[in-house]
């Protein structure tokens, strides 16, 4: 096996490969037998992995170091070549749906792989492709502006990742400034974003009138793969939060200001959860690998297999650094068959976080490794979430080698975080939703409107000492709004299933390991619905669940005397 240090990086050939994908595609669709038409897929899949293999670690490499500049010209010529790959997907697309042996297809592949094409095949057409390239130029020139943040604080030049130790300091002056000092940098270049944004917004729109949509949002839940459920269900369980969840929200923040002896909790404390200091790990970024290595070797002998394999082939990289993308994800390399974890570790509690987090994504599709078709690799957005929120409270057994006597801290604030969480991230949903369905108005409008939406889902939210905070600010750094529209939802609904395997693993956590497991191993061959059913979850979208699994939640919270933490 490589070591990703080793891994080959070669631009695609976009005319080649248009060529033999091309040439592939007709001989499908002209193929006598279902045998033959499955053969045909095998090349084609082989030539689908190729290509998605140099796009993937040419963007990894970019993120690492966005200011080399070999790989930034790379990755401007992949955002290029994109929408190249999505013409020619739509093409065997419409040759998989149009089958003569379509009945035989599905017994082989599953109807999973026919719904999410026909799908795909609504979210393009030729008329588009210059657009998608404007797309992804555009979401590609947020990421530079984000990672050029340069901000002087307390004599040096800091990141934006490098900033949040600040942000957390018991100091309550210097997590005023630090927060001053951030909202300052979108402040700064708030005509910037606002003129990406604005692009976009209206970018979108024309893609989906193109496409005979009524506006952009039918069209990304297509391009989501959203099969079982639509924007009216999303809408009703947005309500089940803000009637079952946003008062247990609004509790435990007044839960917070009295514990740190505060009137009024602002923004600049919301980070800042005890008087003796926020849990953080007791060890420098290898002695967090270490026992994330010494955890996932004590938790299975899957998940050992699974993180030894990353550690030994490079495939993770940690630490925040001058000219690093922000943020974390993990991603998938098909020809090597290997998951990559990328992220920015800054001494807080969210380094722990953000390992366990990744390491859930990257153990689902190192266990749906043994797929053939490129689109069970991993689920659709939404499930995916479930296997990196759910790894993080399976974890918890462990999180006593990293946090050692602030343990119980750390378990109270990661659950009260993901109960705290799901208000924010549904206000980033209806925020997006009322963008694209009124995308003439102004930057400023929708600044009013975001602020609007964050008193209704935050109602403890006071943002006194910064104007352009309280006149709605804050949204610009919520990258997925730019990147990746209406996919913030995602996070919410798979945080509600991570809690109910939370409730279940603390009653029997063989049987929750054993679903979870089973869950994996499914990647992305059934819709949201069947997964969570398959897992023997409880579906989000259904009246009264989010009541009934934030019970045992609620009583685990309150039997936490958080002031002697």
């Amino acid at each position: 096996m490589k070591k990703f240090s080793q891994f080959e990086y070669k631009r695609p050939d976009g005319d080649r490969f248009s060529e033999t994908l091309r040439g592939l595609i007709e001989r499908f669709s002209v193929a006598e037998s279902a045998d033959e038409q499955n053969s045909l897929m095998a090349e084609i899949n082989k030539e689908r992995n190729a290509f998605e293999t140099m796009v993937v670690v040419g963007q990894i490499r970019h993120d690492l170091d966005t200011g080399n500049e070999f790989y930034d010209k790379e990755n401007d010529a992949l955002d290029q070549l994109s929408p190249v790959y999505e013409e020619l997907k739509s093409e065997f697309y419409a040759a998989l749906l149009a089958s003569p042996f379509r009945s035989l297809l599905e017994d082989k592949w599953g109807t999973q792989l026919f719904q999410l094409a026909e799908l795909q095949m609504k979210t393009y057409s030729p008329e588009v492709f210059t657009d998608l390239q404007e797309e992804n130029k555009l979401s590609s020139s947020y990421v530079k502006l984000k990672a050029s943040a340069a901000i002087q604080f307390q004599g040096e030049e800091r990141n934006l990742s490098q900033m949040q130790p600040f942000v957390e300091s018991p100091d309550r002056d210097i997590r005023l400034a630090a927060v001053t000092a951030v909202s300052g940098f979108y402040e700064a270049n708030c005509d910037k974003f606002d003129d990406i944004y604005d692009k976009l917004v209206h970018l979108r729109h024309k893609i989906a009138l193109k496409l005979e949509f009524k506006n952009f949002i039918s069209l990304a839940y297509a391009r989501l793969g959203r099969s079982d459920y639509d924007a009216n269900m999303v809408a009703t369980y947005r309500k089940q939060v803000h009637e079952s969840l946003v008062p247990l929200a609004t509790k435990l923040r007044e839960r917070q200001a009295s514990r740190l002896g505060l009137d009024v909790l602002q923004f600049h404390d919301e980070s800042f959860k005890f008087l003796s200091g926020n849990a953080v790990p007791k060890g420098d970024p290898e002695w967090i690998r270490e026992n994330g290595r010494v955890m996932y070797n004590e938790m299975s002998s899957e998940t050992g297999e699974f993180f030894n394999f990353m550690l030994e082939n490079e495939l993770t990289d940690l630490v925040t650094r001058k000219g690093k993308a922000g943020g974390g994800y993990c991603t998938y390399i098909p020809d090597e068959k290997s998951p990559f974890i990328f992220s920015n570790f800054n001494g807080t509690s969210g380094d722990v976080d953000v390992m366990t987090h990744e390491a859930g994504h990257a153990f689902q599709c190192y266990r749906s490794r043994h797929f053939q078709v490129p689109e069970y690799y991993w689920p659709t957005y939404e499930a995916c979430e479930i296997h990196s929120m759910s790894m993080e409270f399976f974890s918890w057994p462990w999180m006593k080698n990293f946090f050692i006597e602030d343990e119980k801290k750390y378990k109270f604030t990661h659950l009260a975080g993901a109960v705290l969480f799901i208000p924010y991230g549904v206000a980033v949903d209806e925020f997006q939703h009322w963008v694209y369905e009124n995308p003439e108005v102004s930057p400023v409008e929708r600044r009013a409107q975001w602020r609007k939406i964050e008193k209704k889902y935050l109602p403890h939210r006071e943002y006194e000492k910064n104007s352009f905070l309280e006149q709605g600010g804050f949204w610009l750094r919520q990258g997925h709004i730019f990147q990746d529209p209406f996919y913030y939802i995602d996070y919410t609904l798979a945080q509600v299933c991570a809690m109910e395997f939370w409730g279940k693993s603390r009653i029997d956590r063989g049987k929750a390991w054993g679903d979870y497991l089973h869950l994996c191993n499914l990647g992305g061959s059934l819709s949201f619905s069947e997964l969570v059913k398959s897992a023997g979850l409880s579906n989000p979208f259904t009246d009264g669940t989010i009541e009934k699994i934030m019970e045992p939640v609620s009583r685990w919270l309150n039997s936490i005397e958080d002031k002697e933490l």
